[in-house]
This record gives C-alpha cells, structure tokens and sequence, in this order.
C-alpha cells in the first residue's frame, strides 16, 4: 500500500474543519491533496500539533503551529509520536511505502526512525523551492 503523508500548512480556514478541508488555503496543500487522492492508495495529514491525522477524521480548530524553525528535540519528540501512530496504523510493515509531501522539518526526525523499518520511504519534491514544489504538482495532476 502507498500512502501519502502531507504537511499541515500555516493558512487555514477561520473555523473547525475535517483535517482534509482545514488547510484548503493553502495552494501548497491543494495540489498536494489532489495529487495523493488520485496517486496514494490512503494518506494523511501531518500536524505539527496533532501530529498524524486521517483526512476524514473528526473537526479541529485552526491552530498557530509548525515545526519550521523548531528545536531539534521538539521535531524529535514530534517524529516519535508519529512514529508509534504510524505503527499503530499498521503502515510500518513490509510492502507498505510511505511518500513525504512535506518540507524537511515534517520528516527529517522521522526517516531515521522510518529506516530501522521495513517500510520503504520518499520525498519526491526534497530540495525544491516552493515554486519548484507547485510546478512539481502542476505537472502532476
């Protein structure tokens, strides 16, 4: 099973939403969404506050969070509690590949984990700019 893994994004909508819908302010997070629903068997948004949520889960307020620009140790501690969500999920294990449509502080603390597993990893948009990222999903979807 392939499943896609987006970042939340600063922009939000101004009131509770599914995890799917809160950060459609997002051009970044639109494309992303539009691209792992038609690509990725499953996905999931990773919240620098609630960490790992499915798309359909339940409301949740807008929040002011991220991991950008965030101590080491608090992207640590992020990446462990996604980690043992990931496991509880049942995406850890063999035949299952996870595919990163987020920056850098969204899973450099988490492909260490990752690679103790044998689950196989990506990031298909890792070193492009912003731009370059969106033009990634235009050419895509």
């Amino acid at each position: 099973m392939e499943v896609g893994l987006v970042s939340c994004t600063k922009s939000k909508r101004e009131e509770a939403a599914k995890p799917k819908d809160l950060y459609l302010e997002s051009a970044f997070f639109r494309k992303a969404r539009q691209y792992v629903e038609a690509n990725h068997d499953a996905w999931y948004v990773l919240s620098a506050k609630h960490h790992l949520l499915n798309p359909d889960g339940d409301p949740i307020e807008p929040y002011d969070e991220t991991l950008s620009g965030a101590f080491v140790d608090t992207k640590r501690e992020w990446a462990e509690t996604v980690f043992e969500q990931l496991r509880e999920e049942g995406l850890l294990g063999d035949g299952n590949r996870l595919v990163f449509h987020a920056g850098r502080d969204y899973h450099e603390e988490l492909t260490p984990l990752l690679s103790e597993t044998s689950v196989e990893f990506s990031v298909p948009t890792d070193g492009l700019q912003f731009g370059e990222t969106l033009a990634w999903y235009n050419d895509r979807i």
